[in-house]
């Protein structure tokens, strides 16, 4: 069952506005369904627009900044529970331990190297986990061809594209995850 959802992305904003809007999105998305939110920590860029998208509806917000990164990326402040690790390796553990599955939005080399362990562990059987990347302007497309060409060359498995979920819908994430989708609100039934 998800109860908590770990979202990896980056510290800045990038350069399309829909990045920020769907990050904002998700994050309200997320606390709409009661479902606790795990990030990076900081209140800046794509993981401060998570945030402050579940904040805004209510929603529990869990950061996991290391110290040495404070001045880098700002940590949020009015989070619910905000976590300081030593080091990166202590931040995704942490963040891991305390997820039931995981989404990627874009972001830099740390959300791909984030994004590549947590993989790596569902591959290595270390955790059982929904990964969904959130393919927003067609981000994640490289990466796609490029576990096609790793599959094709014999360096991946030939399912290793199931280790993880690629969506550009919104809604298609909490499918993903396992999550039901509500039921519509009385009166909007189809008569028949």
């Amino acid at each position: 069952m998800t109860n908590s959802v770990c979202v990896f992305c980056g510290s800045a904003p990038g350069v399309h506005e829909e990045h920020m809007k769907v990050a904002s999105e998700l994050g309200a998305l997320l606390a709409e369904r009661g479902l606790q939110v795990v990030y990076g920590g900081a209140r800046v860029g794509l993981m401060g627009a998570v945030a402050d998208g579940a904040l805004a509806r209510g929603g529990r917000v869990v950061g996991v900044m290391p110290r040495g990164l404070e001045r880098y990326e700002v940590a949020h402040r009015g989070l619910t529970e905000l976590i300081w690790t030593e080091d990166l390796h202590e931040r995704k553990r942490c963040m891991a331990e305390r997820s039931d599955a995981f989404v990627v939005l874009p972001g830099g080399y740390g959300t791909l190297e984030e994004m590549l362990e947590i993989i790596s562990w569902k591959q290595m059987r270390m955790i059982d986990k929904p990964i969904v990347l959130l393919d927003t302007q067609g981000f994640y497309q490289p990466f796609v061809a490029l576990v096609a060409e790793m599959t094709r060359q014999g360096f991946a498995h030939a399912r290793a594209d199931t280790l993880f979920t690629v969506t550009s819908r919104l809604e298609d994430v909490l499918r993903a995850l396992g999550v039901a989708t509500p039921p519509p609100p009385a009166g909007d039934e189809v008569q028949s």
